[in-house]
């Protein structure tokens, strides 16, 4: 029997044990996909290596069918690109222009349900948060994916500064910019483009924490339709993302034309090669 159990049986308050019990119940939930996923993940890595199914079978032990069904029927490697467990989706909350009153932009609204949506679809729990009016947050925690910018909060300007190459500068003339510095290429939405047009840039990295322990998730755009763009690259090439990057630590750039009436994206790509940062 694990030390766990032994002791929620201990507790003499049954509401209390309850609460335990049901608390341990979903942790070892949580912890059997992870390691199922990881299995499935070592599976196809041998397979990529060249070992035929037979030849992982006998390595490890297990019969040729177990390893077939460990491959077709585990959870889908490519979750850990959002996370393990459970993953937290975070938003800020911004000041209403009128009423002064704060609110979520409705592209985050929009793209938050569709990453939660995923994550159950890997198999993760999403919970949701948002980043009070003035941007205070603890980005020390694992399975973060952040959508914000260093306008609104502080504290994910300085992790956003950890990267060298792609940086958030404000143009001669107030509009926010994205620069690549080693190519030297100012990249500027098309909403402060003159003439206007329908198309936004965005930055997408996995970023050390502030206290060194982790890394977390954080994209957005200089305006909310590129981080709706982020997020349809998200759900519709998790499994090119995840091939290209894994769960290290990385940046790069997206373009987003959107649809002038909706704000839905219409076209996303990557506008830059993916940048490899050192992981915590």
């Amino acid at each position: 029997m694990r030390d766990e159990v032994r002791r929620i049986l201990g507790i003499e308050d049954p509401f209390e044990q309850l609460r335990r019990a049901t608390t341990s119940i979903t942790a070892a939930q949580e912890e059997v996909t992870e390691l199922a996923r990881l299995r499935r993940r070592i599976i196809e890595d041998l397979r990529r290596q060249g070992l035929s199914y037979a030849d992982i079978a006998q390595q490890a032990g297990l019969s040729r069918g177990r390893i077939h069904q460990i491959r077709q029927q585990g959870p889908s490697v490519e979750g850990a690109f959002l996370g393990a467990g459970s993953v937290t989706i975070v938003t800020p909350l911004k000041q209403e222009a009128i009423k002064a009153r704060p609110v979520v932009a409705a592209e985050d609204v929009a793209g938050s349900q569709r990453l939660g949506e995923l994550a159950r679809s890997l198999r993760l729990e999403p919970h949701f948060e948002n980043i009070p009016v003035g941007g205070e947050i603890d980005l020390n925690r694992p399975n973060l994916l952040v959508i914000c910018g260093p306008r609104i909060s502080e504290a994910v300007a300085q992790v956003l500064k950890q990267d060298t190459r792609f940086q958030f500068q404000r143009a001669d003339d107030g509009p926010w910019t994205l620069v690549d510095r080693e190519s030297g290429t100012v990249y500027r939405s098309g909403q402060d483009e003159t003439p206007q047009r329908d198309w936004d840039v965005a930055y997408l990295g996995r970023l050390p924490r502030p206290d060194g322990e982790g890394s977390l998730v954080i994209f957005t755009g200089i305006h909310p339709q590129g981080s709706l763009g982020v997020v349809d690259l998200i759900c519709n090439r998790i499994s090119d993302l995840y091939s290209e990057v894994r769960d290290s630590n990385f940046s790069v750039l997206v373009g987003t034309a959107y649809d002038h009436e909706t704000n839905e994206p219409d076209h996303v790509h990557l506008l830059t090669p993916f940048h490899r940062l050192e992981n915590s």
